[in-house]
């Protein structure tokens, strides 16, 4: 799978999680050169708390088209450093 914004691969795995749809990427599989940090937190009752990342891609910014679950529940263990994508990050095979 490949998570692709702005003309650019953002990451690439094919041991991707799917969880409600989403494809979780591997953190290691994300280019981090593409991710900034983002204030921006949400809360998932049977997942935790997401932090997110926003993307950075040849001078254009995607505010909070990414996120993850540092320290997930128990129910979502498995997603624990992974990354998924939204905000018209298309995820193709």
């Amino acid at each position: 799978m490949k998570a692709i914004w702005n003309g650019q691969t953002i990451a690439e795995s094919d041991d991707t999680v799917v969880v409600e749809n989403n494809h979780y990427f591997p953190k290691e599989s994300v280019r981090s050169e593409f991710l900034a940090d983002s204030y921006t937190h949400s809360t998932c009752p049977w997942k935790g708390e997401a932090s997110y990342y926003s993307l950075s891609v040849d001078g254009q910014t995607n505010p909070d088209a990414a996120w993850y679950y540092p320290n997930p529940k128990p129910a979502a263990s498995q997603i624990k450093d992974y990354v998924a994508f939204c905000k018209g990050v298309k995820v193709v095979e």
